[in-house]
Order: structure tokens, then C-alpha cells, then sequence
């Protein structure tokens, strides 16, 4: 057979659904809302041929820059050569999911407003930065008891 030079080739593995989840598509893709700015994953959806980008987005971090009726236009930086150019596309919502990146982030800055505005209650200085965790307490082993063996000389036998 000849070698096959399609948009799709060799993404069997790649755009393939998971265990348990083939089957129609789920109606929470179409409800959820997406904002200008918002942060998304492209997860290629191999079901929906429609609004399907191209093989080298799946599993990129992007961001929305326009809303549409049928799609969704997110734009993203690809290395070219030695520079990074922004490259914009649309794409229809079964394509994309809200990305989780920066959830970790804006948790940690909440709790830091809440020490923070603690420590200016009670009028004192406090640092909200994060440390790396130090090595651990040196503790001496001291063994129960001493327990010697005393092996019998070889003696080779001929």
C-alpha cells in the first residue's frame, strides 16, 4: 500500500476516545459559555469532523479571542523556526474544554489575600512566598543490641 500524506494521518491513537466515553457527543460541550480571554485546552474530539483543528493543537493551552454561534476563535503561539508567531483559528466547542492551568494559581492567591489581610488587622508583616521544603532532622539510629556471628572457617575438601 502507498503511504498515506492526509491532514489526519497517523492520528488513529491520537484522536481515538477514551475508554467509556465513545458514543454520542455530551451536551455539557455545547452549554458551557466561553468568555474573550478565557484560558482553553484543545482536546480534538474525533467524532465531530466539522471545526476540527489541525493534529499539532491537541492538548495545547489557548486563549479566547472570539465567541461565535458555531465556534469558538482561540488564538495561540507556535514556534517557527526560532520565533513564535500567534496563530488564530476557530474551532467548534466540542474541540475544546475550560482549562484547569491557572486554578492552582488564583487559589493560592486568594489564601494570600486572607493572610495578608490578617496580618494587617493585627498590625504585623507577614511573607507570602513560597518556600522550598528543607532537608530532614538528622536522627542517630542506636541499635537495641549487638548481635555478633561468628562463622566457622572454610575448609576446602579435595
Amino acid at each position: 500500500m502507498t503511504h498515506s500524506y492526509g491532514v489526519r494521518k497517523g492520528t488513529r491513537s491520537k484522536f481515538a476516545k477514551a475508554f467509556r466515553a465513545a458514543g454520542s457527543i455530551r451536551i455539557k460541550k455545547h452549554l458551557t459559555t466561553y468568555k474573550r480571554g478565557q484560558l482553553i485546552d484543545i482536546i480534538v474530539d474525533g467524532a465531530q469532523h466539522k471545526g476540527m483543528p489541525f493534529q499539532l493543537y491537541h492538548g495545547r493551552t489557548a486563549r479566547v479571542f472570539n465567541v461565535n454561534p458555531n465556534s469558538i476563535g482561540i488564538s495561540l503561539h507556535k514556534q517557527v523556526r526560532g520565533k513564535y508567531v500567534e496563530k488564530r483559528l476557530h474551532v467548534r466547542p466540542e474541540h475544546i474544554r475550560p482549562s484547569s492551568c491557572r486554578a492552582a494559581f488564583v487559589l493560592r492567591v486568594k489564601e494570600n489575600d486572607k493572610i495578608k489581610s490578617l496580618a494587617n488587622k493585627e498590625k504585623r508583616r507577614v511573607s507570602t512566598k513560597r518556600q522550598p521544603v528543607g532537608p530532614r532532622e538528622a536522627v542517630l539510629v542506636q541499635p537495641k543490641a549487638v548481635e555478633f556471628q561468628h562463622p566457622k572457617q572454610f575448609v576446602q575438601i579435595v
